[in-house]
């Protein structure tokens, strides 16, 4: 859907739209969409910038940070922004202050509600997705799961760069 400023100065536009898994390109392949999305958001013109509130939700599915397993992963988002016509800018370099900062731009008679969406389905997404809290990860020698099962790798293998401090320890403690 194509927010037009044209029509936008005419009146505000309510959406309220169901998109289906594999309809939005998020520009990633670290999880992908498992349940339809739902939009429901308000967008109008406010002298030449367009203001969009609303709220998404949907359900996604990611890999574990620790284990790789697949994790689903709840995501709902309330977002109010707004976009400034790009020409607004112009060539010269310029600071921005922090109201500044939070303020998108769009180039031509409006802007995509697709690559929004994304935006901040992108931006709900947890930093890293964990299965369980006590979730063990996978074994960093033999890359076995060790949620499922032991390893039986040698645990106590030390980083022979700390050897010498090792040393120091062990003086220390002969010393006491």
């Amino acid at each position: 859907m194509f927010l037009d400023i044209r029509e936008l100065a005419v009146r505000k536009a309510r959406i309220h739209k169901h998109y289906p898994p594999g309809t939005i390109d998020f520009h990633t392949e670290d999880f992908r969409q498992i349940e339809s999305l739902e939009l429901r958001a308000t967008a109008e013109l406010l002298e030449e910038q367009i203001r969009i509130y609303g709220e998404i939700h949907t359900r996604l599915e990611m890999n574990c940070a620790r284990c790789l397993e697949p994790v689903t992963e709840e995501i709902h988002r309330e977002f109010d922004l707004l976009y400034r016509p790009l020409k607004t800018v112009g060539k010269e370099i310029v600071r921005l202050d922090d109201e500044e900062a939070e303020v998108g731009f769009y180039d031509g008679d409006g802007i995509f509600l697709a690559d929004i969406i994304a935006e901040q389905v992108n931006l709900a997404i947890p930093m890293k997705a964990i299965c369980r809290s006590d979730c063990r990860g996978l074994c960093p020698h033999c890359g076995v799961n060790m949620n499922h099962e032991e390893c039986h790798c040698q645990t106590h293998s030390a980083d022979p760069r700390l050897a010498p401090l090792a040393r120091v320890k062990q003086i220390w403690f002969k010393k006491q």
